[in-house]
């Protein structure tokens, strides 16, 4: 892929469950070049891989807390991390002012400095291999039906230039033991799409290229 050089600043909208996350195309073509031009994705394309072309990149992590004030409220709990991030001057992560709130973060790590500024958590000096971890409040759950609920995650991405670089998510939600059950997905399981489920929660691991927004269908168990 070719270079351009871009300002090292970063905004994009996010959802209510997830970020974008944007490295500056100046500071990392030799990641881009490692890559093959089948394993990047372009505006409008979802790429799925079974296994991931370039190991040891960006990866994000989220627990969503459901609770049972969440299935009339809508608001859920959510822990993310975002790991082995590209080595930027300056990234945001820009949340959905209308669905995200109390906005905290936990940890960060290769880091130089980073703060909540609004809806938005901006870093400075970020090392390759660096990494946070933020804690939020999101409007996330949507009703379908009386004893049915839409839970919305993304959308996710790791942009480069005109297209979309690989990334790993691992997706994972909570409930009190009995509250809900799962029904589909959006994506469904197939190669690069891993899904689980139990009583007490469930699990998507996702591997990617693209502009990614996934859902999961909950249901009220029957008691």
């Amino acid at each position: 892929m070719a270079s351009r050089s871009r300002p090292c600043s970063v905004f994009r909208p996010v959802a209510s469950v997830a970020l974008l996350l944007l490295a500056c195309g100046s500071l990392v073509p030799a990641l881009a070049r490692e890559l093959d031009f089948e394993d990047v994705a372009l505006e409008g394309q979802i790429k799925f891989f079974s296994a991931r072309p370039d190991p040891q990149a960006y990866r994000y992590e989220s627990l969503v807390r459901i609770s049972e004030d969440s299935l009339s409220s809508g608001l859920v709990g959510l822990s993310t991390c975002h790991r082995a991030l590209d080595p930027n001057a300056r990234i945001v992560i820009a949340f959905n002012a209308d669905r995200v709130r109390h906005i905290a973060i936990t940890s960060t790590e290769g880091v130089g400095h980073a703060e909540v500024v609004g809806h938005r958590v901006e870093m400075s000096d970020v090392q390759r291999g660096g990494s946070i971890c933020i804690d939020l409040v999101s409007q996330a759950l949507e009703r379908t039906s009386p004893q049915a609920w839409r839970l919305h995650a993304g959308p996710l991405m790791r942009r480069y230039l005109d297209g979309y670089l690989p990334m790993e998510a691992s997706l994972s939600f909570q409930w009190p033991d009995g509250l809900l059950r799962l029904g589909s997905t959006r994506p469904a399981a197939q190669p690069g799409v891993q899904v689980t489920a139990k009583r007490d929660g469930a699990r998507m691991n996702l591997l990617f290229a693209g502009r990614m927004t996934a859902t999961l269908e909950l249901e009220a168990t029957p008691r």
